[in-house]
């Protein structure tokens, strides 16, 4: 089986700089009202974002890990496009998962909703860019 490495790479990179465009300018208000976050909790996460060096690096592992195993899992599954792979993972394992950890606490429903999109439409999106690199640069 063959993985080009620098595909998980750029993968990789590039789950950040979605993740930072997801949940600042497009999702970024209303992913701070769904966590319940007023304006000093807002002042305070910019301040200890300027010291997150080592959260962002532990992130960008995390996801080198995870596009890494996705890559085994595409060149291993012949049978099946990299972007239909990710799919089945996405609808199997990470939406039920994301639904479980939004649905099942004491928010109102409309924030369980708000959180359960957001979270689960970046991995979506995340999981069909990866599956897209992967299995083009074989």
């Amino acid at each position: 089986m063959m993985i080009n490495y620098l595909a998980v790479i750029v993968c990789s990179v590039l789950s950040l700089v979605v993740g930072a465009i997801w949940y600042g300018p497009l999702f970024g208000k209303t992913w701070l009202a769904v966590i319940g976050a007023d304006a000093a909790l807002v002042e305070k996460r910019n301040e200890m974002q300027k010291s997150t060096r080592l959260l962002y690096l532990v992130q960008f592992l995390l996801s080198l890990f995870q596009i890494w195993i996705l890559a085994y899992y595409i060149a291993g599954w012949q049978t099946a496009s990299g972007v239909v792979n990710a799919l089945w993972i996405w609808a199997a394992f990470i939406m039920p998962t994301i639904a479980g950890a939004s649905m099942w606490n004491l928010d109102p429903t409309k924030v369980k909703w708000a959180r359960f999109l957001i979270q689960s439409g970046y991995q979506l999106v995340m999981l069909v860019i990866y599956g897209l690199i992967l299995g083009l640069w074989k």
